[in-house]
C-alpha cells in the first residue's frame, strides 16, 4: 500500500488516504469511498485482489474516521465543514488518482454512508468519472428532516460532539431484528463470525456518531436524494446498485429499486441493480464475497 495524504481546502484537515497498485501495466482505476464508523484498511484485501488482477485502487479515510481525525475522541465528528466538505474531500482525492495515474478509466465505488457520499459527488462531478458504483445502498428515510432538528436540539444543550443514543437507537436499533437468533450485536453486517469478531474489537468501528456526524449524515442523504442541482455531463454513465437481499439498510427490495430510479429520474440512462440472495449489508465481507468481488471485477 502506498500512502499519501491531502489538506482539505474547507477547513485544512488532514485526509489520509492509500493506494495499490499492480505490478505490471494497469488496466484502470477504481476509487473507494467506504462506509459510516469504519475505514480504509476494511478494504485492503479486495483492493489488494484487484490490484493483483490489474487494477490500481485508491481509498481515503472519511472525516471524522480512520486517520482523517484531529484526536481519536473526533470520530463520528465531521468538523465544521460537515458533509458538503466530505464531498469535496472525496473530489480531491479524485483529482490526486487522476494526475498520478493518468489516462486511466476511472470507476467510483461508494459503500452505504460512501454510497451516499458519491452519488453527492457524482451530482456535481460526474464528468470526472467513468462509471459508478452504488453499494450496500440506505434507502431514504422520509424522516431525515426532522432528525436533522432533533440533532440540532440535543447540540444545543449538549454540544455537537455529543453522542446521542436516542439517534443512534433510531437509526440502527432495528437492524438486528430479522437475525435475533445471532449472538453479535452487528449480526446485520454479514454472516462471517471472523469480520464481526474484528469489527467489535475494532475502536475505529464501534463508535456512536456524534450530533454533529448525525446532523451531517442526514443531510447528505437529503442532498443524494434531491432530484434538484445535478449537474447532468454525463447522463450515459454506468450506474451499478448492488446489495444483500438481507440488508436492512436498504429496508425492501422495492425501496431500493427506487433508489435507482432517482438517478433515472435525474437523466441517468444506464442504471441497474443486482440484488445478493442471503447477504447482508457488507456483500464485500460476506462469506460468499468471492461472487462479488468477481462481479465488480468484470464491471472493471
Amino acid at each position: 500500500m502506498k500512502k499519501f495524504s491531502i489538506q482539505s481546502g474547507h477547513d485544512g484537515l488532514t485526509i489520509q488516504g492509500c493506494a495499490s497498485e499492480p505490478a505490471g501495466e494497469a488496466k484502470g482505476l477504481i476509487q473507494f469511498s467506504h462506509g459510516m464508523c469504519e475505514h480504509k484498511e476494511r478494504y485492503f484485501p479486495f483492493m489488494e485482489w484487484l490490484s493483483e488482477r490489474g487494477y490500481v485502487c485508491v481509498i481515503h479515510d472519511h472525516r471524522g474516521h480512520g486517520e482523517s481525525i484531529h484526536s481519536q475522541e473526533d470520530l463520528g465528528y465531521m468538523y465544521e465543514g460537515g458533509w458538503s466538505a466530505m464531498v469535496e474531500d472525496l473530489k480531491l482525492v479524485t483529482d490526486w488518482a487522476r494526475s498520478n495515474y493518468p489516462g486511466l478509466r476511472l470507476t467510483l465505488f461508494g459503500h452505504s454512508m460512501g454510497s451516499m457520499v458519491v452519488r453527492s459527488f457524482t451530482k456535481r462531478y460526474d464528468s470526472l468519472i467513468d462509471q459508478l458504483v452504488v453499494c450496500g445502498c440506505p434507502s431514504y428515510n422520509p424522516a431525515s428532516g426532522a432528525g436533522r432538528l432533533l440533532a440540532r436540539l440535543i447540540a444545543l444543550f449538549k454540544g455537537w460532539k455529543h453522542r446521542p443514543m436516542l439517534l443512534q437507537a433510531m437509526s440502527f436499533g432495528n437492524y438486528n431484528k430479522q437475525f435475533k437468533g445471532e449472538k453479535s450485536m452487528y449480526a446485520w453486517l454479514c454472516t462471517d463470525p471472523q469480520i464481526l469478531k474484528d469489527y467489535r474489537n475494532d475502536p475505529f468501528c464501534h463508535f456512536i456518531f456524534t450530533c454533529n456526524g448525525f446532523y451531517n449524515l442526514l443531510g447528505l442523504m437529503m442532498d443524494c436524494y434531491s432530484t434538484r442541482g445535478w449537474a447532468m455531463k454525463n447522463p450515459s454513465l454506468p450506474v451499478h446498485f448492488i446489495s444483500g437481499g438481507d440488508d436492512p439498510c436498504r429496508i425492501s427490495d422495492k425501496d431500493l429499486l427506487k433508489a435507482a430510479e432517482a438517478m433515472r429520474k435525474v437523466g441517468y440512462g444506464n442504471v441497474d441493480v443486482k440484488i445478493y440472495p442471503g447477504m447482508r449489508h457488507e456483500i464485500l465481507n460476506e462469506v460468499e464475497k468471492k461472487t462479488v468481488w468477481e462481479d465488480v471485477l468484470k464491471m472493471l
